[in-house]
């Protein structure tokens, strides 16, 4: 969970009396793109769909109501956790369920969460989120299944969360557990959003976070999402970030209920050295995430960096980093590529095969995992299979666009031929 301090209290609202088991609760704006597909995942979980609609011009509500979802409207005001509130203040059930239109509940995970909400002790859960399309941390943990209770509120305007008042609750009655599921439950397509979507999320996001902050400059929570945001997009002060994570973990208590936000924090400095070449600092920031008391799956962009590094410095202590992460997520398909680059640079050819195979094996359009296994087996001899790995690698990255690495390999093949 994280942690948040300070924050202005959001909007009261009266609770509706429990008459269902599960209600699902989502804030939307322009979502036509999305929703459908988010909305059709939840009819084997929830019982009852409430959408706060913030200002749509699109075909959302429309859709929102194929789905037999109870629509409402809330004028926006720059504040998420207001929002988010007005949206659970009308839930019915038993347990809330949080969901964003873009994202999916995996179905196979639903027997999982109902046998969760079985334990008389539990207060809310973690769930494991894949980030698709995400260029670093392709897992993350978020807390967004909770008992309906009226002492559980969101707080703060922009990476809203019921982590304070979730804390608070414990404090007063400590026998409430929160739980972590540790297999996939959302499916995460975000980061899939173009080039201008991104660009107007990273602005916006950037505005409300700096504005929450002139207001609780101290707060370690916001002060990590920020450095984040900073660290992660190519045209801001990536020193900046560092800086402000650095604050964000300086702000910090060494109890263990701040572990994930620690965890975000030395991740991102880690991303960040990682970009100044500093491999010294990098190194020790993804070691510190790795002896963290958090789930395998959170650690492992950790694992993931710190072979690159490897791979740059010394790629025979890369592989065991690579290993570990086909460990922890044997349906990664990049962790088996970067596995299989490791191996081939060792001279395992025939072991880089097999890795680079089980990467097509996951995800059979990944053209580089076609084109490197064409390279190590025109290193073992096997040509017509590497002309055929070759040219299925040249079909992958022109249907992806990638038109310069398509000629640059087509060249190189008529050569060889």
């Amino acid at each position: 969970m994280s942690n948040q301090k300070h924050h202005k209290k959001s909007r009261s609202f009266a609770r509706s009396p429990v008459a269902i088991e599960v209600s699902a609760c989502l804030i939307v704006k322009n979502e036509e793109q999305h929703l459908s597909q988010c909305l059709g995942s939840l009819r084997s979980l929830a019982d009852e769909i409430i959408v706060v609609d913030t200002g749509s011009s699109d075909r959302t509500i429309s859709i929102a109501k194929k789905f037999q979802a109870r629509v409402l409207h809330f004028e926006w005001c720059d504040d998420f956790a207001q929002a988010r509130n007005y949206a659970i203040s009308q839930a019915k059930g038993k347990w809330i369920f949080v969901i964003d239109a873009d994202e999916v509940l995996e179905q196979r995970a639903i027997a999982l969460l109902q046998e969760v909400m079985q334990q008389s002790d539990c207060l809310a859960v973690n769930l494991m989120r894949s980030e698709i399309g995400a260029k670093q941390a392709p897992y993350s943990l978020v807390l967004r299944l909770f008992r309906n209770l009226p002492e559980i509120a969101f707080t703060g305007i922009y990476h809203e969360s019921i982590d304070q008042s979730v804390v608070a609750l414990q404090a007063k009655e400590p026998h409430w557990r929160v739980l972590n599921v540790e297999v996939p439950v959302l499916r995460h397509y975000g980061y899939r959003d173009s080039e201008i979507q991104l660009r107007h999320k990273y602005e916006f996001a950037q505005r409300l976070m700096h504005k929450h902050l002139d207001e609780f400059p101290e707060d370690s929570y916001m002060l990590n999402k920020l450095g984040a945001l900073y660290i992660n997009h190519p045209d801001s002060d990536r020193y900046f970030g560092i800086s402000l994570l650095q604050k964000s973990l300086s702000l910090m208590d060494d109890s263990e209920q701040q572990n994930l936000t620690r965890c975000e924090i030395y991740y991102h400095l880690g991303l960040a050295y990682q970009q100044n070449k500093d491999w010294e600092l990098a190194k020790q920031a993804y070691t510190q995430v790795i002896d963290l008391d958090v789930p395998n799956l959170v650690k492992l962009s950790a694992y993931l960096n710190l072979g690159n590094i490897y791979q740059e410095l010394n790629p025979q202590d890369a592989i065991a980093y690579f290993e570990k992460v086909t460990q922890i997520a044997p349906n990664f398909a990049q962790g088996h590529f970067n596995y299989g680059i490791a191996l081939k640079t060792s001279g395992r050819f025939t072991e880089a095969i097999a890795s680079y195979q089980r990467a097509i094996s996951l995800e059979p359009t990944y053209a580089d995992a076609h084109q490197n296994l064409g390279v190590v087996l025109m290193k073992v001899g096997y040509f017509p299979e590497a002309i055929t790995s070759f040219t299925t690698a040249i079909q992958l990255h022109e249907q992806q666009q990638n038109y310069e690495t398509a000629e640059i390999l087509r060249s190189a093949l008529q050569e060889f031929q």
